[in-house]
């Protein structure tokens, strides 16, 4: 061979640089699996010099190898291989890659037909040099996973690719970057050809589905016109989809499956999937409300949980409550399945599987989803993957376009960011869809990960029922007046396929509308609701002020304050941290107080020695944003951790502590989510500081305050929120007090402000002890974890119990008191402090540790000794329109004598909830304790 003829064929062959990413792969493949590639590779392949280096050969040297053997014209490789077969072999390997990369952006995905896509040159056999001469050529397929061998003519392979990757599914997967995940995904979908061989039975079944879709619908739509229901209708196929998904998750053995969803099409799920009786919906419809709950909620809005029969076993099915706040019932979806996880005993989410439905928009516009889906493989908040629908309507939320909506090709873009799987649909091919659940259902149960579906499919109404969409999309709403359901869609292909006759179609939407009409569960799939293992009834019909029994002997006491001292040997701590540990040794035995560190480690320690578990999650849960808490010890020569609240006695409760990913909304729904489904565990959500508590205001606003009144939902979610004015500026200052007392009613909540060790050991034990579960809000301290006056002793651990209301300490002649002041937290210290320097004898100090419920009878008993005093002083920290002076002020003014004056001494109002400079902070703090006090300087 000449040397201009060689070059020509080194530029054309499989040896050219073009293609060496291609060569690169099927290296790696020979590597992992030899019988992976053909003959012809493999005997490359094995002629390479490994010169000892094993599977690690440097690729650089191979490489270099292929051009160098390309350019002898000895070279045994040339012999083995002929080079215009096998250059025309690699753009048939090309060929089938671009398939699997760009083959979803051209299927057959708009039900509509109104996308308007860019063809795609890389999918004709043209772009990459394959002639019309070349379709009747046999080529090895390389990985591609045909049932017909490891050669097929072009043609045919052609025709494969186009059927598997341009149907009615359009597969994302290849951003992937385990092997192993897309190679099972290509074994699923490559064979069949992209298409699920269904029974008879079963496409009936699917027929069913989407005749109780459109059946209900239209049932709502005739007997109550114009009330709001946010049909489904044209994304009718999520009704056989949900039922698909149930069935696969039973085929695996699933107990639970976790729903969360907004709005659009709730009202078809719960009746048609979740087994809701209709007549409760139409007397929902006709105004009737449950007596039961306080506000209550519209009907789009209420959750529910029945029990699905499967050929594998019952499956308990529960759909979470939602506001309008759209996505953000993802994360506490994913709460509750972790809550169910562990009291199961399940580490792989192998016997709950959540479901989350999104809308197109909702899912690129809401940022808590990005947050749930960073969650979905970390250690405190994986749940073994979840399988996520979105149901695409095309439209958005209400008037809103595709471009304007997102940045991104897809609504599904989002989830590449955790390699997620995504299988867009189109919803007017039900077996496809179908077939695309259980691929779903297989994927997350196989590899523990999240799935996607995109149901594409059409709204053929508007926002709501009330609503004219012609106004702003007149061309889609023209198609979709003339476009057929996709019930009539399927029961016309199942007749031409003689599946059915047009008399068994009329005949089972007869049977389905004379099932509404009598008003009982259409699901034939339900079963009455066995007995779970959870049972709120002894949390049920309890108030903030419930009796209960919470005293710990001293000895046990001393015994667990010892304990969760216990640090092994060879486990090296900080040097700081050995410290503390080496204070709470003295503390455990008396000799030295209690500090805010070890009094809450020991209310810890003492519910995990009877028996409940504990949760508690925050950005720096471990050991605390405030270096006090140090539950997790990190050994500073390995690295590993240890966890003296985990080793206490052989029969002791779990516990878990993570450090949270930086998310506030996201992982305190999760939090809201794991409480609502668990009440015989101490949940505990940290914030870093106390203000970035409104990162999370949505969770706080329709879940932790009225979920309750909405809902009946009870949650004994405790918030730690680190509060106080140190001179750290606006953003480190203030949990906002004053917004969770503006939300306070109806005692929805608890709002505490505990100033001493013993106080938050009490209060954390007082919310697990007694059985009421509503959520616990705490202004937790900073300064005062290390305050000379914060400290308890051992004994009022163990004989004391909260107390609502402190009321004054020094010795001080009641009688000669002529102005009280109430006030909580850290002030407390400041005023103290301040008048013990000053000498004053008749200024009381009275510090409000609860401040909502108000604790009036408690107050009550205090004041009993200041009948006298006229004068009376709220003193707070924030400034005069924050904290909680506006929001609370009737309380004071209903506990002080009549005819007592009641005043305010604090910041003045300010737009901002701190100042950002030390000096002035300073100033303004000893103006007000000088206020309070009457001192002039």
């Amino acid at each position: 061979m000449q040397q201009g003829s060689l070059q020509d064929w080194l530029d054309s062959s499989h040896l050219a640089g073009a293609n060496a990413s291609y060569i690169e792969e099927l290296y790696e493949l020979y590597l992992d699996e030899p019988e992976g590639i053909s003959e012809q590779w493999r005997e490359i392949f094995d002629r390479l010099p490994t010169n000892g280096a094993g599977p690690e050969a440097n690729h650089r040297r191979i490489q270099d190898y292929f051009r160098q053997a390309a350019m002898e014209q000895t070279s045994s490789v040339k012999t083995a291989v002929d080079p215009e077969l096998t250059a025309k072999q690699v753009k048939v390997l090309q060929l089938i890659n671009a398939y699997r990369f760009r083959g979803h952006q051209a299927a057959d995905l708009d039900p509509l037909g109104l996308w308007k896509r860019d063809p795609v040159p890389e999918l004709t056999p043209e772009f990459h040099g394959l002639t019309l001469a070349d379709m009747e050529r046999e080529f090895n397929i390389g990985s591609y996973a045909s049932a017909s061998g490891d050669t097929m003519k072009l043609s045919k392979l052609v025709d494969a690719l186009k059927a598997t990757y341009c149907g009615s599914i359009g597969a994302e997967y290849m951003h992937i970057t385990d092997t192993d995940e897309k190679r099972w995904i290509q074994q699923r979908l490559e064979p069949v050809s992209g298409k699920a061989s269904f029974d008879n039975d079963h496409k009936k079944r699917i027929l069913s589905g989407l005749n109780a879709a459109e059946g209900l619908e239209k049932y709502l739509g005739a007997k109550f016109p114009g009330a709001k229901r946010f049909s489904l209708e044209g994304g009718d196929a999520l009704i056989p989809m949900m039922r698909e998904l149930i069935y696969r998750a039973g085929h695996h053995n699933t107990k639970e499956v976790v729903v969360g969803m907004a709005h659009r099409g709730r009202l078809n799920v719960l009746v048609n999937v979740l087994g809701k009786k209709p007549q409760n919906l139409f007397d929902e419809f006709a105004g009737k409300h449950d007596e039961r709950l306080g506000s209550g909620d519209v009907k789009y809005h209420q959750g529910f949980s029945s029990d699905f029969a499967t050929p594998d076993g019952n499956v308990h099915l529960a759909l979470a409550f939602n506001p309008s706040h759209l996505e953000i019932v993802n994360p506490v979806v994913m709460g509750s399945v972790r809550a169910r996880m562990d009291r199961l005993g399940c580490e792989n989410g192998a016997k709950v599987m959540p479901v989350t439905i999104h809308g197109d928009s909702a899912i690129a516009g809401q940022g808590v989803v990005q947050e749930t889906f960073n969650m979905s493989k970390t250690r405190g908040f994986s749940v073994g993957g979840s399988v996520r629908v979105v149901v695409n309507n095309q439209v958005g939320f209400t008037t809103s376009n595709p471009e304007d909506t997102r940045s991104t090709e897809y609504c599904t873009d989002i989830a590449k960011m955790v390699q997620a799987p995504i299988f867009h649909v189109n919803a007017d091919d039900p077996e496809a869809v179908a077939f695309v659940a259980q691929l779903a259902v297989d994927f997350r149960f196989e590899f523990g990960r999240d799935v996607v579906i995109d149901l594409i499919c059409y709204r053929r109404h508007g926002h709501n029922e009330a609503d004219e969409p012609n106004a702003t999309q007149p061309l889609m709403y023209q198609k979709i007046k003339k476009h057929p359901t996709p019930r009539k869609v399927y029961a016309d292909r199942l007749i031409d396929q003689q599946v059915m006759s047009p008399e068994e179609v009329t005949e089972q939407i007869n049977g389905y509308r004379e099932q509404l009409d009598k008003g009982e569960c259409v699901v034939p799939e339900w079963r009455t609701m066995e007995a779970h293992s959870v049972d709120w009834t002894p949390f049920l019909g309890h108030d903030w002020d419930a009796e209960y029994q919470s005293r710990v002997p001293m000895a046990k006491l001393t015994e667990l304050a010892r304990a969760i001292c216990d640090v092994p040997a060879s486990h090296k701590l900080q040097s700081r941290v050995a410290k503390t540990y080496k204070d709470r040794e003295l503390m455990a035995v008396g000799e030295k107080p209690l500090d805010w560190g070890m009094a809450e480690t020991l209310a810890y320690a003492t519910l995990l020695d009877s028996g409940t578990r504990i949760r508690l999650t925050g950005q720096d849960s471990g050991r605390g944003t405030f270096f006090h808490r140090h539950a997790v010890l990190h050994n500073q020569e390995d690295a590993t951790t240890y966890m003296p609240l985990r080793h206490l006695s052989d029969d002791q409760a779990p516990i878990e502590i993570y450090d949270s990913v930086l998310s506030e909304e996201a992982v305190l729904a999760f939090e809201y989510g794991y409480a609502t489904a668990e009440p015989a565990t101490l949940i505990l959500w940290e914030a870093q500081f106390g203000d970035f508590a409104n990162g999370a205001q949505v969770v706080i606003d329709q879940f932790l305050s009225s979920g309750e009144q909405k809902w009946g939902r009870l949650c004994g979610l405790t918030m730690l929120l680190p509060h106080g004015y140190e001179g750290q500026g606006p953003e480190h200052s203030s949990a906002r007090l004053e917004r969770f007392l503006q939300m306070c009613a109806d005692h929805n909540m608890q709002v505490c402000v505990p100033s001493t060790p013993a106080q938050v050991y009490h209060m954390l034990r007082r919310q697990s002890v007694r059985p009421m579960r509503r959520p616990l809000v705490v202004m937790s301290p900073k300064s005062l974890l290390r305050h000379p006056l914060a400290i308890s002793d051992l004994s009022e651990l163990a004989d004391g119990t909260f107390q609502n209301v402190i009321g004054e300490l020094d010795e001080l002649d009641p009688k000669a008191v002529n102005r009280v002041v109430f006030c909580s937290g850290k002030v407390y210290y400041d005023l103290l402090e301040k008048r013990r320097r000053s000498e004053l004898t008749n200024v009381a100090l009275i510090r409000v540790e609860q401040l909502y419920p108000f604790p009036h009878e408690e107050m009550a008993k205090v004041l009993e000794a200041y009948q006298h005093v006229t004068d009376f002083v709220w003193c707070q920290e924030e400034p005069q329109n924050q904290g909680a002076w506006y929001s609370s002020q009737h309380h004071f003014w209903q506990a002080i004598p009549s005819g007592a004056n009641l005043t305010y001494a604090g910041r003045q109002a300010s737009a901002a909830p701190a100042v950002g400079y030390p000096s002035v902070h300073n100033k303004q703090q000893q103006a007000l304790v000088n206020a309070a006090l009457n001192i002039e300087e």
